[in-house]
């Protein structure tokens, strides 16, 4: 759902993390468990791999150390901010093949809609993957692509061009993006800045969900200096 699917959608080059979406029972955090073990995983932050903290929203954070996968850093999560739940996003997932092994990757919307985070880093990735999607598939379009372009495009001059070639779609999807109303005037200056304000308001919406989960993840912070600094010190169990 990360780096590894961009890459596969051919908006990214390398990334060196996986990102995991995963459903969160009992039976599948065992089976992940064996994996990670096979490549010598180790968790290496807060919080504890269970799946309470998934449930929350939390990522649990991993780095191999098996030779062929050494340093490799693996995040998974279960529930993502304005995504929907895991069987939603299997029912629409796609799947892809790599070295002869099938990917099940994050349908493109809802990657985009996991990309829209606080972090300044994710934004040019939307960006890449819309446009990317948008050049291969711009001759001959479905109406699904088309929803998803006036919805999520980023660009400008793109959302400017679908409005003035498909009136239509775009008329259809003003109630559910207002600024499709100045890419139909064709303003490209005052469409970008309707982009940026788009982008701050998701931006602000992602911290104001983070915010309880920081605090949670600052206590369990404390709970391990705690029960670190509990520990008996390898002299004071001598006898």
């Amino acid at each position: 759902m990360g780096g590894q699917a961009c890459v596969l959608y051919g908006a990214a080059e390398f990334s060196r993390d996986t990102d995991l979406a995963i459903l969160a029972d009992a039976d599948n955090l065992a089976r992940l468990q064996l994996a990670l073990d096979e490549l010598r995983a180790d968790r290496i932050a807060v919080p504890p791999f269970e799946a309470r903290y998934l449930n929350l929203g939390l990522a649990i954070h991993f780095r191999c150390e098996l030779p062929e996968a050494a340093d490799m850093r693996i995040d998974v999560m279960s529930r993502m901010r304005g995504v929907d739940p895991f069987d939603a996003l299997w029912s629409r997932r796609t799947t892809a093949e790599l070295d002869g092994l099938q990917i099940e990757l994050l349908s493109l919307p809802d990657l985009v809609r996991a990309k829209k985070t606080q972090r300044p880093k994710d934004w040019p990735m939307v960006v890449r993957l819309l446009e990317a999607n948008y050049f291969s598939h711009r001759d001959r379009p479905s109406d699904e692509q088309l929803d998803f372009w006036l919805k999520e495009m980023r660009t400008a001059s793109l959302l400017i061009a679908l409005a003035e070639r498909f009136p239509d779609r775009c008329g259809a999807a003003l109630s559910e993006r207002s600024l499709l109303l100045i890419a139909q005037t064709g303003d490209e200056v005052a469409l970008e800045a309707a982009l940026r304000d788009e982008e701050a308001a998701e931006r602000a919406a992602d911290r104001a969900y983070w915010e309880p989960l920081k605090r949670e993840l600052e206590r369990l912070r404390r709970e391990a200096r705690s029960q670190t600094a509990s520990r008996p010190k390898p002299d004071e169990t001598r006898s």
